[in-house]
């Protein structure tokens, strides 16, 4: 046989025999020659390392006996084949004296010269734990075939280029497909095109590495047509070298769940605008009667925020009177929880405001209750029955709203953000903001003027609604800046998705008539909880995006870094000018004249705050006003700016050029404790008489503080300082307690000037503002007079004073006195 051949036949280099047999003995396999009769001729040591048998007691044994029955019948059919010249392999179980392994053998036929076999030469080698782990695989793909197949959730195995590799049955189900249907399409067949840019977006990031996994919320359309809002949780598969070789999706139809969300958010928002637009104040409570909550008129009509209201005893912010004898009224909300029902208010009763304003009413109170019935708090509505009530209910409609536009304006928009940011961080999930600036649009009104201008913002405003879906709102936040806000958002992606189909609907905006616009914008993104934690980032945080695509190249959309806290840079940069502005007298004081509504003399002055070097703004009041106020300056701010007022005043009735001088004052600043000392030293120091100074205040300030406020403001005029209402119109109380303040003067808000030829509603409530102040004997000053057809409305309706471009921009106190001397001459 082959194994020992001869000296003869043997090369020089060839191993000997010796080494040959030594080779063999010594192999990790078990090998063995078999003659023609299936005996054994040649056995290694292998076999008794093995099976514990020595090789002599095999030699010249036939197979059968030595090897057990099973064993001998699975390797018999691959020995007959051996003997007949094939070389062939044989895999299974080998056992011999009770041991068992499983193993991998080869039958090679041995041939003499004349190519007859002689024998077989046979090696087995061991692959017992391959064996185990291939029978552990097979029992693992089978257990996840079975899991993967009857699971009771959606299931899909995707390659990288979207192709379905595998569903299971849940997912065939859910979408209205059989298997090979779905096997036969890509997962963007099957996607809501609405949803498609944001599914793609999230895909492309798994393709390329930048993100593990992800879950989002999306819509899949059914075999029928009709969308499938599913859940998708979807991890990637990769190989031993990176790349990506399937992802794994499980699918949950979310479908009920998702229609009880929107009918329940469409409930709420209707309840939420309802209590904001009715004209009934609601106050809700706790079964303690601690409040719970304020819409805006009952803040109005109580004088309580409704955060400074809210977990305060109701009798603390709704207190009643008896209209005839003045005695407190048992509040009806305390009765209405106790009896579980309806109570109503009987007799003449009034609501005493914060500041001591009483207000008659009419007022209902019921107990609120659970699923079960039980009580869980209360409500009470009640309304205001003076008769200013009707026109305070538009005016305060017109102060929610752009004019122009119809779009809510950005009194509404904290509101709305703080709402939107609760119920994210109440469901763990996301809400965005988009800040959207247009650009260059001060080239849209020197090409087509400012009602071409005003048509232009309609027509944008328009475009840009019809591209929302139900639950995003757009503000008109000012001039031409709109926010969008997203209260729910899957993934940060869908939020710039959103500010692309902006940017492509301004870049559609046409007007029958005009020229091809180029209408831009640019588009800051906030992300909430990833970009910002509070409502106060968000709005800031995509206001600095915006201004980041601004400076970048605007036409984009830029989403909130941390680099851009460069902006912040920017703040603190502004913050140090102002102080070094303030410590070397750098700053000035323009003057915008005031005049007569009948004959266009001058009668006056609002000293307005500039910033600039060489005729240039530094930085405009918007910019570096709202930093002294965070940064503390404001109060040595206020006191620069009386301070040169009273300066500019004493010098002009010196030149005999006198006239009252308005000064505006901030919040902080009014309310600081230094603030009536200063005023008080400066009127002597410069000899300030009656009349001769205004302040201009605005009624929030007005309001807030209580008796104190009252207090002072009393002082201030009983001083000889005069005082003015500056925004008049923009507040619900305005009409109701007008004549609780003690005013001197009322400036109509510019919105309601600048629409009050074109608007009937807003010329309606400008008449009866000015007949209502005249009938209190107030001064009545319209501000943002631009146009001649509305000097003369206004001059008609009985208002007093203007002011405004049409009479004159802030001028430095020099050129202000040559208009004087003129008009004098």
């Amino acid at each position: 046989m082959a194994v020992q051949p001869t000296d003869g036949d043997r090369p020089a280099s060839a191993f000997s025999p010796e080494l040959a047999g030594l080779v063999l003995q010594d192999a990790p396999a078990l090998i063995a020659f078999i003659d023609t009769g299936l005996c054994f001729r040649f056995v290694n040591e292998t076999h008794r390392r093995w099976f514990g048998v020595a090789p002599a007691q095999l030699i010249g044994r036939r197979v059968s006996e030595a090897m057990d029955a099973q064993s001998y019948l699975g390797a018999r059919a691959a020995l007959l084949q051996a003997l007949g010249g094939q070389p062939t392999h044989y895999e299974g179980e080998l056992a011999c004296g009770g041991l068992r392994r499983y193993v991998h053998g080869h039958f090679q036929p041995d041939l003499d010269d004349t190519g007859r076999v002689r024998g077989i030469i046979t090696v087995f080698t061991d692959i017992t734990e391959r064996h185990a782990l291939e029978l552990q695989l097979r029992e693992s793909e089978q257990r996840f075939s079975q899991a993967f197949q009857h699971a009771a959730i959606g299931m899909a195995l995707i390659h990288p280029d979207g192709q379905f590799m595998r569903v299971n049955a849940a997912l065939c189900a859910m979408l209205g497909y059989a298997d090979t249907e779905l096997l036969a399409r890509n997962w963007r067949d099957i996607t809501h095109p609405d949803d498609l840019a944001a599914s793609a977006a999230l895909a492309r990031q798994l393709v390329d590495g930048s993100r593990e996994a992800y879950h989002t919320e999306k819509r899949y359309l059914h075999h029928d047509g009709h969308a499938v809002y599913v859940h998708l949780s979807v991890s990637q598969v990769r190989n031993d070298a990176g790349r990506l070789r399937y992802v794994v999706t499980q699918v949950q139809d979310i479908s009920q769940r998702r229609h009880f969300e929107d009918t329940l958010f469409r409930e709420r928002q209707l309840a939420e605008a309802t209590l904001s637009s009715i004209g009934d104040a609601v106050l809700t409570t706790d079964p303690g009667l601690h409040v719970t909550s304020l819409n805006p008129i009952a803040e109005a009509m109580t004088g309580w925020s409704a955060s400074e209201a809210k977990g305060r005893r109701m009798d603390e912010v709704f207190r009643l009177h008896d209209a005839d004898n003045n005695e407190a009224v048992e509040n009806p909300l305390r009765e209405a929880i106790r009896r579980n029902a309806i109570v109503n208010l009987s007799g003449k009763v009034v609501l005493a405001h914060r500041n001591g304003f009483e207000t008659p009413i009419e007022d209902s109170a019921a107990p609120i209750h659970d699923h079960a019935g039980n009580v869980i708090g209360g409500v009470l509505v009640c309304h205001d029955v003076s008769e200013n009530r009707a026109l305070a209910l538009k005016m305060i409609h017109l102060t929610q709203h752009d004019t122009l536009t119809g779009l809510p304006n950005r009194s509404l928009l904290p509101v709305r953000i703080e709402q939107a940011v609760h119920r994210a961080a109440l469901h763990d999930r996301r809400c965005a903001l988009l800040y959207m600036d247009m650009d260059h649009f001060r080239r849209v009104n020197e090409a087509l003027g400012y009602e071409g201008g005003d048509q232009v913002m309609q027509a944008v405003a328009q475009g840009l609604r019809e591209t929302l879906r139900e639950d995003e709102t757009l503000y008109r936040y000012v001039g031409d800046e709109f926010v969008l806000l997203l209260p729910r958002v899957d993934e940060p992606c869908e939020a710039t998705v959103t500010a692309e189909r902006l940017l492509q609907q301004c870049a559609r905006i046409t007007l029958p008539g005009t020229p091809a616009l180029q209408v831009g914008a640019s588009i800051g993104i906030s992300v909430f909880p990833d970009d910002a934690d509070s409502t106060d980032a968000l709005l800031r945080h995509a206001g600095t995006a915006m201004y980041e695509m601004k400076v970048a190249g605007r036409g984009g959309w830029r989403r909130y870094t941390a680099a851009m806290s460069e902006r912040a840079a920017t703040l603190r940069n502004i913050e140090r000018s102002l102080r070094d502005a303030l410590a070397h007298d750098t700053l000035a004081l323009h003057y915008q004249p005031m005049v007569d509504a009948r004959n266009g003399c001058i009668v006056g002055a609002e000293a307005l705050l500039r910033w600039q070097v060489d005729g240039h703004d530094v930085f405009v009041p918007d910019q570096f006003i709202p930093v002294a106020e965070d940064s503390g300056l404001i109060a040595e701010l206020g006191e620069w700016v009386l301070r040169q007022a009273c300066m500019q005043s004493r010098q002009w009735r010196q030149r005999q050029r006198a006239i009252p001088i308005s000064v505006n004052v901030s919040p902080l600043q009014f309310r600081h404790e230094r603030f009536y000392p200063q005023l008080d030293a400066l009127m002597d120091a410069y000899d300030i008489g009656p009349g001769q100074l205004e302040l201009e205040l605005t009624e929030r300030t007005m309001m807030a503080g209580g008796d104190a406020t009252a207090r002072l403001l009393q002082r201030i005029r009983q001083r000889g300082v005069r005082l003015s209402l500056d925004d008049f119109g923009t507040g619900y109380c305005s009409l109701s307690y007008l004549k609780h303040f003690p005013v001197d003067t009322l400036k109509i808000d510019r919105s309601f000037v600048h629409d009050v030829v074109v608007d009937a509603d807003t010329a309606a409530i400008t008449r009866a503002i000015v007949a209502m102040a005249r009938s209190l004997g107030k001064t009545v000053v319209a501000e943002g007079v631009e146009t001649a057809a509305q000097a003369d409305f206004l001059h008609e309706a009985g208002c007093t004073l203007l002011q405004g471009f049409r009479y004159g921009a802030p001028m430095p106190a020099a050129e202000l006195e040559r208009w004087l001397a003129a008009s004098a001459a």
